[in-house]
């Protein structure tokens, strides 16, 4: 059970309460913590008993989660965001149906919002085709409609369990990532590999949104808009590659539209300026992406060793897990 964590004392502390109240299975507990500067770490030590890693500066979640995972002993490993918490039977729904057959190499969570548990987060994950993705159901009310256990495209890093087997087997976080979409492009590259991701109702979750670096930081839209090109440039086949300015140009537009309603992510952006910063970290991101574009590429071709899905495969997996342009705008 892996928890990475950068100061925010308080929401550690009550997601390490929720993982001490876990029924049904026996778990360790690692808390890697990136240069807190709060107490953090002694907490997790002294209170929680929980085995700390410091690092002397914030590594990111994506080096972070790769040291847990290294220094994990178990079977299966589980992360948890440390502004999320978890009901008593989440760990044990999650091992029992990533149990259930050797080529379920992911479950996911059902992620409720912290703030409003009637409203979802997340329950697994979907992409558009130009590499930006987010969770499946986000923002719905809870109806019950995703109340079915089923195979989904990949899990929400904020509250997964992992195959230790297919971790050893694929490799860890891309640590180039340092954080958002690191989970989309782990789990698309387990999806390639021929690993499967189950979604189970049981594993019941409530996450503080964007409490990281929130909702209005142009440092979080810069590190999403970067990391969706890295995606697409590392996993998307050619066919998908290609047409990838078609689909960034039309969720822009669909991302203007959804402004003028006053809906969407631009509301965390009001005002000229704040649309300004908006385009600034954009580009940024582009620029970003484009400065790694080399070292992407040298690993799109290292993905071969691991393939067991045809071009052709991924991009149907792909397609038939997207986002529609209203849902990404």
């Amino acid at each position: 059970m892996v928890v990475v964590n950068w100061n925010r004392k308080d929401l550690l502390r009550a997601c390490l309460r929720s993982l001490a109240r876990q029924t049904g299975v026996t778990l360790e507990i690692i808390v890697v913590d990136n240069g807190s500067t709060d107490g953090s770490s002694d907490l997790a030590e002294h209170e929680f008993h929980a085995r700390v890693i410091r690092n002397p500066d914030n590594r990111g979640f994506c080096a972070a989660n790769n040291q847990g995972i290294a220094a994990a002993r178990g079977e299966f490993i589980a992360l948890l965001n440390n502004d999320a918490e978890a009901e008593p039977g989440w760990l044990s729904a999650l091992h029992r149906a990533c149990s259930q057959r050797p080529d379920i190499g992911m479950a996911a969570s059902k992620v409720l919002v912290w703030e409003d548990p009637q409203r979802i987060d997340k329950v697994g994950h979907l992409i558009f085709a130009d590499g930006q993705n987010r969770g499946r159901g986000s923002g719905a009310l809870d109806r019950g409609q995703y109340d079915r256990e089923e195979e989904v495209l990949w899990p929400d890093g904020s509250a997964a369990l992992y195959r230790k087997e297919m971790l050893d087997r694929i490799g860890g976080f891309d640590e180039d990532f340092f954080a958002y979409g690191d989970d989309a492009e782990l789990g698309l590259r387990a999806r390639i590999a021929g690993w499967k991701c189950i979604y189970t109702p049981e594993a019941v979750v409530r996450h503080h949104r964007g409490s990281t670096l929130g909702k209005s930081s142009v440092r979080r839209l810069e590190l999403i808009e970067r990391n969706r090109l890295l995606l697409a440039l590392k996993l998307f086949p050619w066919s998908l590659l290609w047409l990838n300015p078609i689909y960034f140009a039309a969720r822009l537009v669909a991302g203007m539209v959804a402004a003028g309603q006053g809906i969407g992510d631009t509301v965390h952006f009001p005002g000229l300026r704040g649309k300004w910063a908006m385009a600034v970290a954009l580009v940024r991101g582009d620029l970003g992406a484009l400065r790694l574009a080399p070292r992407m590429l040298r690993k799109r071709a290292a993905i071969q060793r691991i393939r067991k899905l045809s071009p052709a495969e991924v991009r149907r997996l792909i397609l038939a897990n997207r986002l529609s342009l209203r849902e990404v705008a």
